[in-house]
Formats: C-alpha cells, sequence, structure tokens
C-alpha cells in the first residue's frame, strides 16, 4: 500500500459535478503551487484589461465591488478550459471545501448529484435523522432553489456553500418531487454533521448489507466496523450498494478494495505526460464470499473504481443501470492566499486497462430501478442482488 501514498497527496476523484452539501469529495491534501514561467496571460491580454477596467470605471452605471471582478478573471480563465471538473474556488469555497474532509461540518446532510449536461441537481441521499430529513427532505428530491433563487446550471460548489452555514440558522430550499414535479419549499435549520457515509443490515439467509453513500475520509473505519459486524453476525454472502454513490477519496477507495482484492493491481492513472502511476493491494486481505456491487447513472468516480475493480477481479457480479462514466483525476492546488484551484491531472483505469470515461461501468446484469406506489421500501434491483447471491449459496 506505501507505493502509492505519495502520488496520493493532492489526488482527488469525485465528481465536481457531483459533490456533498455536507462536505466534498477530497483528499484534504493540498500542493503549493509554483510560478510557471508560461505566457498565456501576455501584454496585450494586460492592455485589454486595463481598457475594460476604465470603460467600467467611466461608463458602468451600477456599483462596481472591485474584489468580485477580481475572482471573476479567475473563475472565467480556468472555465476557459471548458472541462467541467476543474474550477477556481475563491476564499469562501476553499474554506467550504477543505472543512468538509474533516468528516464533521455544519449543514443539512444531504448527498447531491449535478447531471453534467442539464445541470439539474438531484438529492440522492438523505442521512437518517439529518436537518434535510427532519425538513421533509427525501432522496430523488431535484433541487430548484436556495433562498429563492434558481439554482439549476450554477456550479454545485457554489450552491454547497449558499446551503452550509452557522449551526442553528435557516435556509430555504425548495424542490420538485415525483413524476409530476410538485413543487415543495422546506426550511432548513442547519446543524453539526458527522458524515454516517456507511450502513449495513442483515437479509435474509444470512445475506450481508453494506451501502456507501460516499469515499469520505472517514469512509475507511466505517466500512471496516461495518464488514466486522456483518462477519460476526455469520455472514455467508455480500451485498455492497454504491447506488448514488458520487465517488470521492481515491486514497480511501484503494484502501477499502485492499481488503477486498487479491495481491495485484486496483488502478492505474496516466497523466498528459504519459506517466503511469500504479495502486496495488497487497496480499494481506481478500474477501473470499460471494458478492454482489449495485450501481446506477448516479454511481461515479470512486464508485466506478470499486465497481470496476470487482468486475475485472471477477469477485462479484455488478448488478444494476450504467453508471456515471467519470474516469478521470483532479488535483487540488493551493494558491496562497486563501483561494484555490481545482484541475484535471490524469485518467484512471481499471485493473484490466478500461478507461470508463464517458461510459460508464456496464453492469453484469442490467435491471432498471421500478418504484412501487404499493410499497415503498420495496427494492427490485436489491432482490435482483440477493437473488444473483442465492444461486452460489
Amino acid at each position: 500500500m506505501n507505493n502509492r501514498k505519495s502520488f496520493l497527496k493532492g489526488a482527488f476523484c469525485g465528481a465536481l459535478a457531483i459533490l456533498l452539501v455536507i462536505g466534498v469529495v477530497s483528499c484534504g491534501v493540498k500542493a503549493n503551487i509554483v510560478s510557471s514561467g508560461n505566457k498565456r496571460v501576455t501584454s496585450d491580454t494586460g492592455r485589454k484589461l486595463g481598457v475594460l477596467h476604465s470603460l467600467i470605471d467611466e461608463s458602468f452605471l451600477g456599483e462596481v465591488d472591485e474584489k468580485k471582478l477580481e475572482e471573476g478573471l479567475y473563475e472565467g480563465y480556468v472555465s476557459g478550459l471548458e472541462d467541467p471538473y476543474s474550477v477556481y474556488y475563491d476564499a469562501e469555497d476553499t474554506k467550504s471545501f477543505m472543512e468538509s474532509s474533516e468528516g464533521e461540518y455544519s449543514g443539512i446532510g444531504a448527498v447531491m448529484t449535478q447531471n453534467k449536461d442539464s445541470g439539474i441537481i438531484t438529492l440522492t441521499h438523505v442521512y437518517e435523522d439529518s436537518p434535510a430529513m427532519k425538513a421533509g427532505l427525501a432522496d430523488e428530491d431535484i433541487l430548484y432553489k436556495v433562498e429563492g433563487k434558481e439554482v439549476t446550471g450554477e456550479d454545485l460548489t457554489e450552491v454547497v456553500s449558499r446551503i452550509r452555514g452557522d449551526k442553528g440558522t435557516e435556509v430555504e430550499l425548495t424542490v420538485l418531487r415525483g413524476k409530476k414535479n410538485e413543487e415543495v419549499t422546506v426550511v432548513a435549520v442547519r446543524d453539526t454533521i458527522e458524515t454516517q457515509t456507511v450502513q449495513t443490515r442483515m437479509l435474509e439467509d444470512h445475506i450481508g448489507y453494506l451501502s456507501v453513500s460516499e469515499f469520505d475520509s472517514v469512509t475507511y473505519n466505517q466500512y471496516v466496523k461495518g464488514l466486522n459486524d456483518l462477519q460476526g453476525q455469520g455472514m455467508k454472502a455480500l451485498v455492497v450498494d454504491l447506488r448514488g454513490n458520487p465517488g470521492g477519496n481515491l486514497n480511501t477507495v484503494c484502501d477499502i478494495l485492499d481488503l477486498m482484492l487479491p495481491k495485484g493491481l486496483i488502478v492505474y492513472t496516466q497523466d498528459k505526460k504519459g506517466e503511469k502511476r500504479e495502486m496495488t493491494s497487497d496480499e494481506e486481505n481478500q474477501f473470499t464470499l460471494p458478492m454482489t456491487v449495485l450501481v446506477n447513472g448516479n454511481s461515479a468516480s470512486a464508485s466506478e473504481i470499486y465497481a470496476g475493480a470487482i468486475q475485472d477481479y471477477g469477485l462479484g457480479k455488478i448488478v444494476g443501470t450504467q453508471t456515471y462514466g467519470k474516469g478521470v483525476v483532479q488535483q487540488i492546488f493551493d494558491l496562497r492566499d486563501g483561494t484555490c484551484v481545482k484541475l484535471t491531472i490524469a485518467e484512471y483505469y481499471t485493473p484490466k486497462g478500461r478507461n470508463i470515461n464517458g461510459t460508464g461501468i456496464t453492469p453484469d446484469v442490467k435491471v432498471e430501478y421500478e418504484p412501487d406506489e404499493k410499497s415503498p421500501e420495496a427494492d427490485n434491483q436489491l432482490d435482483t442482488a440477493v437473488r444473483e447471491l442465492k444461486k452460489e449459496l
């Protein structure tokens, strides 16, 4: 495991369009930026900015916030890359970004994803007994407004910053719910949230169920505890549920896979220079019981690394629908003034050399989720995963 530690400093594999209201998916280690010496910002650019500044100063009717103009320059520069995963963060967003890696922060307790094409933000997981749940929010709600302002198409990190806030303060959220997109407005009272990323229970025939909502810094210990608890109850097979899991910390998912895989390759990355970096598992641990992995279109990034590795090693069947398709890695660069920039630095490949960027992981057993209005707790995808395991018991 030590061979990947240095590489993983600063590596970030959660989807930009898929962030957490109660946090973000980051390794929490920053890489210092140095002067690159590039000449992309030319003297002509400087002169043009000077002309614009003069025109605004002389002619613009409204009030001018010089700080916002400056921040807009940086945001626009990075957005010119036309990469949905590369973003400049101002001081406020950077503070929220870094705090979120600690596993405890003030927010509402919900995981959200953003469709990279439509810009629609969806709640994929509302934490049990969280402010979001108490306010009446539910999984699959579409976030429409925050404090009365529409948020579709806005950068998710900025939306997250507006939803988070001091403990005890309120935030008004409007969501669209159900097939008829019923508009529902609620007020959530922010509270301190400790991320509970792993949930377990024992199903029939001693089939263990372990869901992972994200691969955060706290997830590894929660995963180990959950797995040990299930094994202590006499587990004979395992369902790992990664549906709605937006990804997260590359280090975390590799450490977890080291518990599951035989000795060998977990994942490798390749940067713009063609340099490859490999993350491997040792022979100390290997999960040997029958298993299945549940995925859907919101299973992304680190979730796809997990599912891809299990599939490539033939350790279990992947059940559900095509995954998100994020096969690139980001790194956080500290700009030394309280701000930072996140840039895509590499592509990643499964143990068999598959790059799933833009395509995703294809399940071994394809099954669409079919809601049952008469029985809201029914889960036909989970039922399928369990049936597959029973064939091996």
